[in-house]
């Protein structure tokens, strides 16, 4: 999954960003359960991608709420 820019984070609507979240959420919960599972993941960066991706949002989010 390619990394979300901030940029593009403030040019979606509310509503796309909190879909955004919840997907991001849900495969981030997927890779835990497989760390859980397996012991290891494929591609331990795409943990931190999607911890980051998920702050960027919402960090978005708090700005324009503020």
């Amino acid at each position: 999954m390619p990394a979300l820019k901030v940029k593009e984070i403030r040019q979606m609507s509310r509503e796309e960003r909190l879909k955004k979240l919840e997907e991001l959420k849900a495969e981030l919960m997927k890779l835990r359960t497989d760390v859980k599972a397996k012991g290891r993941v494929e591609n331990p960066a795409a943990l931190r991608e999607l911890r980051r991706s998920i702050a960027r949002i919402l960090t978005v989010e708090r700005e324009e709420q503020g």
